[in-house]
């Protein structure tokens, strides 16, 4: 993730109140992250932090474009992503249950808020990720129909069970 430290927001010395950060995540952001699904990006992030006696609280407003690939043909998509999200930071030093709220132990001075960037964009974008009917890569869609079918040949008894497991199939 595009040198973690960009991302890092000291609280310690702050004063009470809301301070407003701005975010540019780029492909760059991506290229440490070995085994994301994204593949890049052109997105905006405003991040407001209000600072209270007790706690912080995060609102996050992430909007842009993500790109990803076909789960098909395996050509890049894009995907327009608009979120809004509040996280409440807690000085605590037991953990939480809640996904909306992280527990800040009191020797940390600052939270780092890439991974939630990630986290946050990653859910926004759909699991199954495939190009409208007719526009994905018909080259590949043509190497997939040929190795598709020679598995077949290769597999004949491929949709025959053994019998053994067959009762299994009756138990409801």
């Amino acid at each position: 993730m595009s040198s973690n430290k960009d991302f890092e927001i000291p609280f310690e010395g702050l004063k009470l109140g809301k301070h407003n950060y701005e975010f540019k995540i780029t492909d760059t952001f991506f290229e440490e992250l070995t085994y994301s699904i994204i593949e890049g990006a052109d997105v905006d992030v405003a991040f407001t932090l209000e600072k209270k006696e007790t706690m912080l609280i995060g609102e996050f407003s992430i909007k842009g474009i993500v790109r990803k690939t076909c789960d098909r043909c395996t050509d890049l998509m894009e995907f327009p992503i608009e979120i809004e999200h509040k996280l409440v930071y807690k000085f605590d030093n037991e953990m939480s249950d809640d996904e909306n709220l992280i527990n800040i132990p009191s020797s940390d001075h600052s939270i780092n808020i890439a991974g939630m960037i990630y986290e946050l964009m990653t859910v926004a974008i759909p699991s199954r990720t495939i190009h409208e009917e007719g526009e994905c890569n018909e080259e590949m869609l043509s190497l997939l129909k040929k190795y598709v079918n020679s598995e077949e040949k290769d597999y004949p008894n491929k949709g025959n069970t053994d019998p053994r497991w067959d009762a299994l199939k009756n138990l409801n």
